[in-house]
């Protein structure tokens, strides 16, 4: 059974940094599109970034581009985003997603109804 469960969120001043776990457990972590996605209440859940092939492949939205790094640990199946240069409108829940293996990665990374596991996300508040 695939379960995946983050940590790392937290509140923090704009400029600030946090950097997002989550750590995944029955699946081959490195055959598996990874994906963290952020959603404010009554809200859809919108794609952040993505990563497949042990990292080698990685997405992002283009407004965290330059900010925001995805990396895998593979030894520790786990998938980290790393958050710099937090602004205000990056306050939001915050969940990663994996998926059967069977993906069209490239054509399908930043579709959150592509994803078929989810954690239960974890809270990051950017205020000053």
């Amino acid at each position: 059974q695939v379960q995946l469960v983050e940590s790392g969120g937290g509140s923090v001043q704009p400029g600030g940094s946090l950097r997002l776990s989550c750590a995944a457990s029955g699946l081959s972590f490195s055959m598996y599109s990874m994906g963290w996605f952020r959603q404010a209440p009554g809200e859809e859940r919108e794609f952040v970034a993505a990563t497949r092939w042990g990292g080698y492949t990685t997405y992002y939205v283009d407004s965290v581009k330059g900010r925001f790094t995805i990396s895998e640990d593979n030894a520790k199946n786990t998938v980290y985003l790393q958050m710099n240069s937090l602004k205000p409108e990056n306050t939001d829940v915050y969940y990663c997603a994996t998926d059967h293996g069977d993906m069209d990665f490239g054509s399908y990374y930043s579709q959150a109804a592509e994803y078929n596991y989810w954690g239960r996300g974890t809270q990051v508040t950017v205020s000053s």
